[in-house]
């Protein structure tokens, strides 16, 4: 089953190069970049989104998403108290900071506010000490969730992303993981679109500028070092014909927090405007019902083990005709989700895109007298 769906989605990322191609992309002035259309899956343009780079704050997302693992799993609590650790406390005086005391224990809620609103390093350790004992083992943690989410081109050396040569990521695994947060924990991501924060009597805000200019961002988080440059991934949901459609940007390797916070929105409204999202087909939709051979039914419906959602340049959609090849003939046994055939998808002649279709279905064997009168059908065919 995760091969078929798998197969979907490299079918569906593989027609991005064929689509987009037919609008320019924008100019973004940006080491490298990327967007993502969410609700499809597929990355709608990008500029070397492979390129290994330091993502500095953009850390403390996957360090949200092991603590957002442990709320789910019981093992922390938002209103658990924690005791501030010195480690915690002195953490780079010089980066940022949510101001939290070794004399003052401090919830886990509020740590999670202090790391993604206020970006704090220092709530970045503490929490990885509350969630697994220790930084050490916490970045143990992230390193697993980091080959379980397939970020391939992925290691964290820290919670925060303070400088260091074991720390880097690349364009497309963020877009990966901010993706990953925002569908895996939904009543957590909430807390990226908080303009302000106020802890210790210190209030800070938000560094995500598109949260005051753009009322359909709701995340996700900024992050900046020397090397690294200016970093943003933000992420926005607009309206799609009776539905909604989210993107994420990422924008990585800025001259300033302007030039992030511009090009991070001049992408955002470039996919917007000139794309649409549209659904082909629901999961356990049959797109046909061919015959089957040798087996206890006749016929066998096949279909698609997830819904099929495509992004398209607008315009499109209408265009597309969709093309069944089948491997023919069909024999039982015939196993449910098993891979029967491609649709492909067809515009102006030219193929756009190749779907896995699969048994919606089983189809046990037939007794040794259909399979024998069968074969003899078969053979005279």
């Amino acid at each position: 089953m995760k091969k078929i769906i798998a197969a979907l989605a490299t079918s569906v990322m593989l027609m991005t190069s064929a689509v987009a191609q037919t609008l320019p992309a924008p100019n973004i002035a940006a080491k490298s970049w990327l967007l993502l259309d969410a609700t499809s899956g597929q990355i709608i343009a990008s500029q070397d989104p492979n390129a290994r780079i330091e993502p500095a704050s953009l850390t403390k997302i996957m360090t949200a998403y092991v603590t957002f693992g442990a709320l789910r799993d019981k093992k922390i609590t938002l209103n658990q108290m924690v005791n501030v650790s010195t480690k915690a406390w002195k953490v780079d005086a010089s980066s940022s900071k949510m101001f939290i005391d070794p004399a003052t224990p401090v919830s886990i809620n509020d740590l999670l506010y202090g790391l993604m609103v206020q970006s704090g390093n220092d709530a970045a350790v503490a929490l990885a000490e509350a969630v697994a004992g220790d930084e050490s083992a916490f970045v143990v943690l992230m390193n697993k969730e980091a080959q379980r989410l397939g970020l391939t081109s992925t290691h964290f050396a820290n919670p925060h992303g303070l400088p260091s040569p074991e720390n880097y990521s690349t364009a497309q695994d963020l877009s990966s993981l901010a993706q990953h947060v925002i569908k895996d924990f939904p009543e957590f991501y909430k807390i990226d679109s908080v303009k302000s924060f106020t802890y210790n009597k210190i209030t800070q805000q938000n560094r995500n500028r598109l949260l005051w200019l753009d009322p359909t961002v709701d995340g996700m988080k900024t992050g900046h070092t020397e090397a690294a440059g200016y970093c943003m991934i933000a992420s926005a949901k607009r309206p799609n014909g009776a539905g909604e459609r989210r993107l994420i940007s990422v924008v990585l390797g800025t001259s300033s927090d302007q030039v992030r916070t511009q090009e991070s929105q001049k992408l955002l409204n470039w996919g917007f405007q000139n794309f649409d999202t549209v659904k082909l087909y629901s999961k356990g939709q049959p797109i046909a019902t061919p015959e089957i051979w040798k087996g206890t039914k006749n016929a066998v419906k096949i279909g698609f083990a997830q819904d099929v959602m495509v992004t398209v340049p607008k315009g499109v959609a209408g265009k597309m005709k969709p093309a069944l090849e089948r491997k023919d003939p069909l024999v039982a046994p015939l196993a449910e989700n098993s891979r029967v055939g491609t649709l492909k998808m067809v515009v102006d002649g030219k193929p756009m895109l190749e779907l896995p279709v699969v048994a919606l279905e089983t189809v046990e064997q037939a007794s040794i007298f259909g399979r024998a009168w069968d074969s003899i059908r078969l053979w005279l065919k």
